[in-house]
């Protein structure tokens, strides 16, 4: 423990934010993409952005049901399990999937999803296989190449640490909300801080709820000892009594005909009234254990539970009426959907990807703020010729690798996704790995500039620059690769296309702002060391000692923020 309280909460939230800053960084970036990880799909898939998007439409559900139903039946009647998915809000289209059985040490089968065009006779089969938006999705607490469990507690643990630094940063700083309405450009160390508080403050009730219930989604991995006690540790009758509907069975022995689907519809609408339907899912189709399953479109409601309806697959019986209504299990699904927002409408999804970016910009500038003050510490050793810190040359290289890497290995991302062959094997993961390939380049780069001492101010403008080019251009990509440009997107009305341009560009811009202001930052901190150093040298001894107004307010805001410092 430090000498004082406010000591002591400092040290917790510095160490707390640095022990996992960068890999916070990768989760909120991730993490904030995945708002919209169904639009950045629709874009990875150019085969279903011409005479595709269709409306849903009640009257025709039933019939809807049929064809499916028969075309599954044509095409994959040995499937583990067949989907029928009805067109929504973000994902406009009407499709029939269906799931191979999975092989040995597989969890799932490979799935397959033929899409229906506008006018209902044809199916679009030839799409490019691409993980789209659901790769940062699960990059966000999968973190992709590790084991599942393993990275779930790795996220875990550096969630808890984030959670720890929010409250211990609310702690420390006194003044606030006086430090939300306070920036000082070019000040150096004071700078940073301002930034660090203004963004952390801007967004904090979404931090606090984002964190919180993010470790809430992985509660019963950190805190399993209820339910196993409750259940003489059979994890499968806990989850089977949490979520009935959601428990599989594999696929009978017995051949059986498989009920119709259609007719079922009039069952669920006693039970849903005139409601729209997600989805319908029949698992082991001609089999005598079949289930068929209707999913609600719960989009706009509070909520992160599927909501079913299952019945026998060859009786047509209403077996489950879906999840359990205990005021526990509302309460957590509704902690859940805080975290996912499912519920969002397009307006209050992009309010908390703006949240998720200011989550960022938090994390990025209290790594950049104490790469400054370990390099005024050292500032005088550097100055007379000595290296800087191995330490100090690692944190900046690695403030390199996440904050100008993570843009330009996304942008990476979508140019493979229209660059790689279609009919490359495996192309999905390819896509993954340019991904990664992209940020570790970027890595390995910084690190030896790092071990050379090269001035990284170059390579901040440099990898900055590059990102704006690379997003600046995905709009002109987007039309050469799809025959789609953003003015025809505008007049055919589809807007998720286009507001993926529209991201593009912005995302450009604000790159470009950024590789700008590098530069003008070093240009201005140059002159500025050029131009005292001539005034030190012409300057006589009795002005020498004399301090211009200007530099009598310099000295006093760098004496308080030594004193806030200390206070600390």
């Amino acid at each position: 423990m430090k000498e004082t309280f406010f000591r002591s909460m400092t040290w917790l939230h510095t160490w707390a934010g640095l022990a996992v800053c960068w890999l916070l960084l990768l989760i909120f970036f991730a993490g904030s993409l995945s708002y919209f990880r169904h639009e950045i799909s629709l874009w990875s898939k150019p085969e279903l952005h011409q005479a595709v998007f269709q409306d849903y439409d009640q009257r025709q559900v039933e019939q809807q049901i049929t064809k499916g139903q028969a075309y599954l039946a044509d095409k994959a009647p040995d499937a583990a399990s067949w989907t029928i998915s009805f067109p929504s809000e973000r994902k406009p289209y009407l499709s029939f999937g269906w799931a191979d059985a999975p092989k040995a040490g597989e969890r799932r089968g490979k799935f397959h999803e033929h899409v229906v065009n506008q006018d209902g006779q044809q199916m679009i089969t030839d799409i490019r296989d691409s993980r789209g938006g659901n790769f940062f999705y699960r990059l966000h607490f999968d973190l992709h190449y590790l084991p599942v469990v393993a990275a779930r507690w790795i996220v875990g643990l550096a969630t808890m640490a984030m959670l720890i630094a929010l409250i211990s940063g609310v702690v420390i700083h006194k003044r606030l909300f006086k430090d939300f309405f306070s920036f000082r450009p070019a000040k150096g160390s004071r700078s940073w801080l301002d930034a660090h508080n203004v963004s952390a403050v801007m967004a904090l009730p979404y931090h606090l709820i984002i964190t919180y219930t993010g470790l809430i989604t992985l509660m019963f991995m950190f805190m399993p000892w209820g339910a196993l006690q409750q259940y003489d540790g059979d994890v499968r009758a806990f989850r089977a009594d949490l979520n009935p509907a959601r428990i599989q069975e594999k696929p009978g022995d017995t051949q059986a005909p498989l009920f119709d689907a259609a007719r079922l519809v009039s069952q669920v609408e006693r039970q849903w009234g005139i409601a729209p339907l997600k989805q319908v899912s029949i698992t082991g189709p001609g089999r005598d254990n079949s289930r068929i399953s209707f999913t609600l479109n719960s989009e706009q409601t509070v909520t992160d539970r599927r909501n079913l309806l299952v019945f026998d697959g060859v009786t047509g019986e209403l077996k489950s009426l879906g999840n359990p209504e205990s005021v526990t299990y509302k309460t957590y699904d509704t902690l859940m959907s805080l975290h996912t927002a499912r519920f969002a409408d397009w307006a209050l999804r992009g309010l908390f990807f703006l949240c998720g970016l200011l989550g960022c910009a938090m994390v990025a500038t209290g790594t950049l703020l104490w790469a400054v003050k370990i390099a005024q510490k050292q500032q005088k050793a550097i100055k007379t010729g000595a290296r800087p810190s191995i330490g100090l040359r690692l944190v900046d290289g690695l403030n390199i690798s996440f904050i100008c890497g993570l843009p330009l290995a996304t942008a990476g991302f979508f140019y493979a996704n229209r660059l790689l062959p279609v009919d490359m094997v495996d192309r999905a993961q390819r896509e993954v790995d340019l991904f990664f390939i992209t940020l570790a380049v970027i890595a390995i780069v910084a690190l030896w500039d790092g071990l050379r001492c090269t001035q990284s101010w170059r390579r901040w403008r440099q990898w900055l620059a590059l990102s704006a080019l690379a997003f600046a251009a995905l709009p002109l990509l987007g039309a050469v690769t799809s025959g789609q440009s953003l003015l025809s997107n505008m007049a055919d009305n589809q807007w998720t296309l286009v507001g993926f341009d529209m991201i593009s560009l912005l995302s450009a811009l604000a790159l470009g702002f950024a590789a700008r202001q590098v530069s003008r930052t070093k240009l201005i901190s140059s002159r500025q060391g050029a131009t005292s150093r001539l005034n030190s040298k012409s300057a006589t001894p009795s002005t020498a000692n004399t301090l211009t107004p200007r530099a009598a307010v310099n000295k006093k805001e760098s004496r308080d923020l030594s004193l806030e410092e200390a206070r600390q």
